[in-house]
């Protein structure tokens, strides 16, 4: 069975999640094994409050998944994983993905993105 293509608003947000070296970073440390919080900023060798940022960030894109765990002297630790995904960018995927676009909120767009008059 092959998986579901994603909308194009699931597509934009994987990618502009996948768009900042640090995620990839992230999703390639987690590719080798689910981590915690605080030895996953070590290894990667950012703050936790940037990591968090940055794992809110690939979590609200369905790359990752996040489980509170107790360790055993009942210290809750949050631990982190690859969500098992795969994005197909050919020409005809990315035109299906296209068509189901919702359109753009107006308000949301920056002012330096506005086309100059």
């Amino acid at each position: 069975m092959t998986p579901a293509t994603p909308s194009g608003d699931d597509l934009v947000e994987k990618l502009a999640a996948l768009a900042n070296p640090l995620r990839l970073r992230i999703i390639a440390r987690l590719a080798a094994g689910r981590d915690y919080v605080s030895h996953l900023s070590r290894e990667i060798g950012i703050s936790r409050p940037l990591l968090h940022m940055h794992l809110q960030r690939l979590e609200a894109a369905g790359l990752i998944a996040g489980s509170l765990e107790l360790s055993a002297d009942g210290k809750a630790m949050k631990y982190y994983e690859v969500v098992d995904f795969d994005l197909q960018l050919t020409p005809a995927a990315l035109a299906e993905m296209a068509a189901t676009l919702t359109e753009p909120d107006p308000s949301r767009s920056s002012p330096a993105r506005k086309e100059k008059s």
